[in-house]
């Protein structure tokens, strides 16, 4: 009993600070960016700072710190809960929910014409990829309706939660197959990653395509570890700024 207490604790948990990146340019997008276990808002919105994107304006939340099953219960930043990385893991689909809130929470006062998505590395990938089926089927898990309308979403080195009930998602109404085939999702994953399995990037990839989110994209690259690289977030800045039609790319 005392881990179900425990949970009820670990979800009054504070999420920390969010740091803001201002657009350069006109603003046409804002985009919530979500870092990995361990890390907070900063470290992201310092590298997304440098990027040749004008038009968007990011928001870098920090995790609540809260005890990871993976880590034996130690305390870390984590947006939701890890067992362990396996395939039969289950979800925690509370803590993700949580997490999808806030990034929906983060979103809701931008102004109606500008574009929204949701990104990020790892954990924050995962989140990400959650938010987007939340947001195809019109509900979080828990039942609650989605209300952010997402243009792009953005996955580094990160998986799919809860692959095996997307199909029953999708399918139980027309509505979120419309949504599901308009979504644009980016996926990056490295090859030599031993923290999250490239399999799983794959995996997540082929999941999404086959449930009828038709403008999936997964980019491959040989020899990158559990971490990031010019070439990928240069690939990143390319596809945001052709599925959001974004006017200019600074130097």
């Amino acid at each position: 009993m005392s881990f179900t207490g425990g949970r009820t604790v670990r979800r009054a948990l504070e999420f920390g600070r969010t740091y803001v990146v201002r657009p350069k340019g006109r603003h046409q997008v804002t985009i919530v960016w979500l870092h990995g276990l361990g890390d907070n808002g900063s470290s992201w919105s310092q590298l997304l700072e440098t990027l040749p994107l004008p038009n968007i304006k990011w928001i870098c939340p920090t995790a609540p710190t809260q005890p990871i099953t993976v880590f034996g219960g130690f305390p870390s930043t984590a947006w939701f809960d890890v067992g362990d990385l396996s395939e039969d893991a289950p979800d925690d689909i509370e803590g993700l929910d949580a997490a999808a809130a806030h990034v929906a929470n983060l979103l809701s006062t931008e102004p109606a014409d500008i574009k929204l998505g949701v990104g990020g590395f790892s954990m924050g990938a995962a989140t990400s990829l959650y938010s987007a089926t939340c947001f195809t089927h019109g509900k979080y898990g828990n039942g609650n309706p989605y209300p952010a309308n997402l243009n792009a979403v953005v996955a580094l080195s990160g998986w799919l939660p809860c692959s095996k009930t997307l199909k029953d998602k999708i399918e139980a109404q027309g509505e979120a197959v419309t949504r599901a085939r308009h979504l644009p999702i980016l996926l990056c994953h490295g090859k030599g990653d031993d923290v999250v399995p490239y399999k799983f990037g794959e995996k997540s990839s082929r999941a999404l395509s086959s449930n009828g989110f038709e403008d999936t994209t997964f980019k491959s690259y040989n020899g990158l570890g559990h971490h990031t690289i010019p070439e990928e977030m240069e690939e990143v800045c390319a596809w945001l700024t052709s599925k959001l039609g974004l006017e200019g790319r600074s130097t």
